[in-house]
């Protein structure tokens, strides 16, 4: 069978289509938003009729393989990844994310994994390597494999910023003042982030904490951490979340990373861990029925967490731990092109004194590095923002994972010093890359964490990213005009 026929009859996938239906008619859904994720993250898909679930359930649907890279035109007028005359992917429904939408309760949503089309005729029904959810999802399987049910749990901060909106439609400044962890501007957006909440757990995210940050309008809101697809799932959902309450309110919701200067960006550290073992748990906290699969409302609980010390030092990870921590350091520079993915993303990184990591180093409870070990068992990646995919990277902290464990990567010593301080003290340390275009030009040079781009996806994002960053060098900006118009004689 191609791949696209082993998918759809997987084991036990047909008894999930039934109960599928089942919420269908239990919850009055009647109409279902079929979706993927693109390069950027951004969800993609197509909307049909709840009555067409089953065949849609076997069949998929089409859409053209350029929606993986939200069929947008390079500067050169050329579609990036595929031409109009590329075939049409096709979308499998995944039948256990099925979930009703909170804000309208005849419409559900179901993510997807994409295939080649049937009727290709180099590999048809074939995984397509430019869907990003897809690569993840076999990438993690592969990784348990592997590694006798080893496993990538995650837990993201995603900070983001509530915008006030003019009357032109554009950004107006930030809704509240950039006070950190103030409760009464934390207040000022009650009505926002607890419509966000509600939506949240109705769709299965425990939420655990929030707070406002110290840039405009800026929160941080937690659910938490699980297996890395699921994590992923979720903080794809949270951004649709997010969007709609916007909406409702006549705000934005500005994921972008440094809309701002002079305040902090918005980052999104990856809290990351490799368990063995652990149970699936059902959140009690939701209502009766359900207002989806069950699978949305369930969390990986307990099991060997292997990042744990496994010496009389608290602060020093066991052996997997630091061969992860090896890997990670090993191929920062090209993991920094998908964790701080866009133009704006450097933004960030040359507004000092903000924390934001510029730094290739690591160390416990050391926000001056990279990468910093937050909590006995947890390690905390920083140099991922807002913007991030989650999706690709997940994929390439696997792959960084396996060269770390393989090859029993030696991470050094962590830093317990400011590392500012510890370079005036005369310690060598190696700066993150500083644009996109450096960023990109470190993932080329970099075959491990190129390895999570599988064929045409590392294609889709590098001529993404790489003509974002050539059409940002192209454009005349205010500040070259400031500088430059009278500049002589």
């Amino acid at each position: 069978m191609t791949d696209l026929e082993s998918y759809v009859n997987a084991p036990g996938r047909a008894e999930l289509v039934k109960q599928v239906r089942e919420k269908i008619n239990e919850l009055g859904v009647t109409y279902i938003y079929y979706q993927f994720i693109s390069v950027t993250g951004r969800i993609v898909g197509k909307g049909i009729p709840a009555d067409h679930w089953e065949r849609t359930a076997e069949r998929g649907f089409q859409l053209v393989y350029g929606s993986t890279a939200n069929l947008f035109i390079d500067r050169h007028g050329d579609y990036i990844g595929y031409g109009p005359e590329a075939a049409e992917l096709v979308g499998i429904p995944d039948p256990e994310t099925f979930c009703q939408l909170p804000w309208d309760k005849r419409v559900g949503r179901v993510y997807c994994v994409c295939f080649r089309n049937r009727e290709e005729r180099e590999n048809p029904g074939g995984h397509l390597t430019s869907d990003c959810r897809g690569n993840l999802k076999r990438f993690d399987r592969e990784f348990k494999q592997k590694y006798n049910g080893l496993h990538l749990r995650a837990g993201t901060e995603p900070e983001m910023m509530w915008l006030k909106r003019g009357e032109d439609g554009k950004p107006a400044g930030g809704f509240s003042n950039p006070y950190c962890y103030h409760i009464d501007q934390f207040e000022s957006l009650r009505p926002v982030f607890m419509q966000v909440i509600e939506y949240a757990n109705a769709m299965g995210l425990d939420m655990i904490q929030g707070d406002h940050e110290d840039a405009p309008g800026q929160l941080e809101l937690n659910w938490w951490f699980d297996d890395v697809v699921r994590n992923a799932d979720r903080l794809s959902t949270y951004r649709q979340i997010c969007a709609q309450v916007a909406r409702e309110n006549n705000l934005i919701a500005c994921f972008m990373s440094k809309p701002f200067m002079g305040v902090s960006a918005s980052g999104c550290h990856t809290n990351i861990s490799l368990w063995r073992g652990g149970e699936e748990r059902l959140n009690t906290l939701h209502q009766d029925p359900l207002p989806g699969m069950p699978h949305n409302f369930t969390y990986l609980d307990g099991g060997e967490n292997t990042f744990m010390p496994d010496t009389d030092d608290p602060q020093l990870p066991g052996k997997v731990g630091l061969q992860a921590i090896g890997g990670i350091m090993a191929h920062l520079g090209a993991l920094t092109a998908i964790g701080c993915s866009t133009v704006n993303s450097y933004r960030r990184l040359w507004d000092t004194g903000f924390w934001a990591p510029v730094f290739a180093d690591w160390g416990y409870q050391n926000r001056t590095t990279g990468m910093r070990v937050s909590a006995p068992g947890r390690f905390e990646y920083r140099a991922v923002d807002s913007m991030v995919n989650p999706y690709l990277m997940g994929a390439a902290l696997l792959k960084a994972f396996e060269d770390g464990i393989d090859n029993d990567l030696d991470p050094g010593k962590p830093e317990e010093r400011n590392i500012y301080q510890a370079m005036e003290a005369g310690k060598q340390v190696k700066k993150l890359p500083m644009s996109l275009g450096e960023a990109l030009d470190r993932l080329a040079n970099d075959e491990v964490i190129k390895s999570s781009m599988p064929d045409e996806m590392y294609k889709v994002y590098h001529w993404y990213k790489n003509d974002e960053f050539e059409k940002f060098m192209a454009t005349v900006t205010e500040w070259d005009l400031e500088t430059y118009i009278d500049c002589l004689p």
